[in-house]
């Protein structure tokens, strides 16, 4: 027969787990709410920029001004298929985790890393081999402010990558339950990536 005693801490306990409980429900996770929020407060800065490129190009009589050297397709080409082709790795990396594979998500992870990697290293070549600065008149101004403003995003997103990365060396931080620098890193990702099918269309094509 248990003693008054034990049938008190166990009362105690079972009011303590269910205020957690409670105050759990109550206190729900609302970083990818946070998240969301401030992807679209990103992609409402890139609207910006691109209107007022749009507004430059349309009230300009010559543009690209008379001069200005015509930009090569093949690299930017090849670093819209990397950086495209990557979006579709990084979600493998979520469906790993979601099996509880963490090697599987460190290798999907890893992948995505080095593909953004190598479409920084291939804007930065472009970079060096424009014949046209800064400075050149108002189309190369807005060339580098606008690939220079989402490269920044693309480096942000290969260290949010690389810290999950770092993060997952203890084999139990991520699980199928607890994932969520995981699905940030890649919405995160995904939203690069259609910035820079806008900005490749707005740059090279149009």
């Amino acid at each position: 027969m248990q003693s008054p005693t034990i049938d008190s801490a166990k009362t105690e306990l079972n009011h303590h787990h269910s205020a957690q409980v409670s105050h759990h429900e109550e206190h729900p996770d609302h970083r990818m709410f946070g998240l969301v929020f401030f992807l679209i407060a990103e992609g409402m800065i890139f609207m910006g920029l691109f209107g007022a490129y749009l507004v430059l190009r349309s009230s300009t009589p010559v543009f690209p001004p008379a001069g200005t050297p015509e930009l090569e397709l093949l690299l930017p080409g090849i670093n819209t298929v990397i950086l495209i082709s990557s979006s579709f790795v990084i979600h493998n990396a979520d469906t790993a985790i979601k099996k509880n594979n963490v090697k599987g998500m460190q290798i999907w992870f890893a992948i995505t890393a080095l593909m953004g990697i190598f479409f920084l290293c291939g804007q930065v070549y472009e970079y060096t081999h424009l014949e046209f600065g800064l400075t050149t008149n108002v189309f190369a101004s807005a060339f580098y402010v606008l690939t220079g403003f989402h490269g920044l995003h693309v480096t942000i997103g290969v260290l949010a990558i690389l810290a999950v990365l770092w993060r997952s060396r203890n084999p139990q931080h991520y699980s199928n339950e607890h994932h969520f620098g995981i699905e940030a890193a890649e919405l995160y990702w995904h939203f690069v990536d259609v910035v820079w099918i806008i900005l490749f269309g707005l740059l090279y094509l149009l």
